[in-house]
């Protein structure tokens, strides 16, 4: 069952999500960094008649590297073709999108860092030369064909940069990383979602929700929706403080935004094993998770928040874990702590 507060769009969302989305720069809230780069790089393209050199955008998920992709198309005047990373399989696919696309046009591709090698190479001399080597027959009879293309711009998206080989990385012109937004940019963002939906909150309610969102625009919306829910069957005609903490409550997400699965995980740490240091593996099989999950989806925000560790010798909890979770440590543990 997909989690409130996992930042991947969940597949249910996709209809949502495009109709909560800003079409300019100047409804993106957050971002102040890379939108000024951006806008820079886009007026000098635009004045010289030319595609937006190749951008990769990285970062974790729900911060708006898709968003940008669509403001960027718009601000070029030019389409945006959405594709996936698992979804080329083949050198075929990537050029069935390619040849269709028009001058300045944006292929924009989620995941590029799960493009299979094969798929990554035929990439090359697209973004650079604009063009494709195909080939045609097998054998002695081989022979390329050189299909030229309209220029183009790229747009790679990717949460884990390190996994891109050195070639690709290196043929992107532009390369920015989106961080996570601040709770008075959640807020902000959190007012425009409100207003488009027809929900009256107050500034308070919103901090409240803003608060639990782990920095990510994405999840802020998902809680959004969902206290509206609760508001309604309260017959509440506004969202407050206090609705939104009972609705958030209600939901199993705390103060600082921890869920059920990030609870039980630090509880089993803290409670099990007095705090570790305890091995990944360990901990997956005591709370019933994947492996993968909680590397993936808990432990960063958990980090982030100074409640886990990562040591040479597996998981650790910090001091302020055993005080946010109401665990006592004994002299021994509160030494190697410290």
């Amino acid at each position: 069952m997909p989690r409130l507060i996992e930042p991947v769009l969940q597949e249910d969302e996709q209809v949502v999500e495009q109709s909560l989305r800003p079409s300019s720069f100047s409804e993106f809230v957050g971002q102040q960094r890379v939108k000024e780069q951006l806008s820079v790089f886009l007026q000098a393209a635009r004045e010289r008649g030319e595609a937006l050199d190749h951008c990769l955008f990285y970062g974790p998920p729900g911060l708006g590297k898709t968003t940008l992709s669509h403001i960027i198309a718009k601000e070029m005047g030019t389409q945006v073709r959405v594709t996936t990373g698992p979804v080329l399989e083949r050198p075929a696919d990537l050029a069935g999108l390619l040849t269709n696309l028009q001058h300045g046009d944006i292929l924009f591709v989620d995941e590029i860092h799960r493009l299979s090698s094969t798929v990554e190479e035929y990439l090359y001399p697209a973004m650079e030369d604009f063009r494709l080597d195909i080939l045609i027959d097998k054998g002695a009879a081989a022979r390329t064909l050189q299909l030229n293309l309209n220029r183009f711009t790229l747009v790679g998206a990717t949460t884990r940069a390190g996994l891109l080989s050195s070639p690709l990385r290196s043929r992107f012109g532009v390369t920015l990383r989106l961080d996570y937004y601040s709770a008075e940019e959640l807020v902000e963002i959190l007012r425009r979602t409100a207003q488009l939906l027809g929900v009256v909150c107050t500034e308070d309610g919103l901090r409240e929700i803003a608060s639990r969102s782990r920095g990510t625009p994405r999840v802020a919306n998902r809680l959004l929706r969902r206290v509206r829910d609760v508001a309604q069957v309260n017959g509440a005609d506004k969202v407050t403080p206090e609705l939104a903490h009972k609705a958030l409550r209600l939901l199993e997400i705390d103060d600082y935004g921890l869920d059920d699965l990030d609870k039980r995980l630090m509880l089993a740490l803290l409670e099990k094993f007095r705090g570790g240091p305890v091995g990944l593996g360990t901990l997956a099989v005591t709370v019933g998770e994947d492996e993968g999950t909680l590397e993936e989806l808990c432990e960063p925000y958990l980090i982030r928040q100074g409640f886990l560790e990562r040591t040479s010798r597996g998981r650790q909890a910090t001091i302020r874990a055993f005080e946010h979770f109401g665990v006592r440590r004994n002299a021994a543990d509160q030494t190697r702590l410290l």
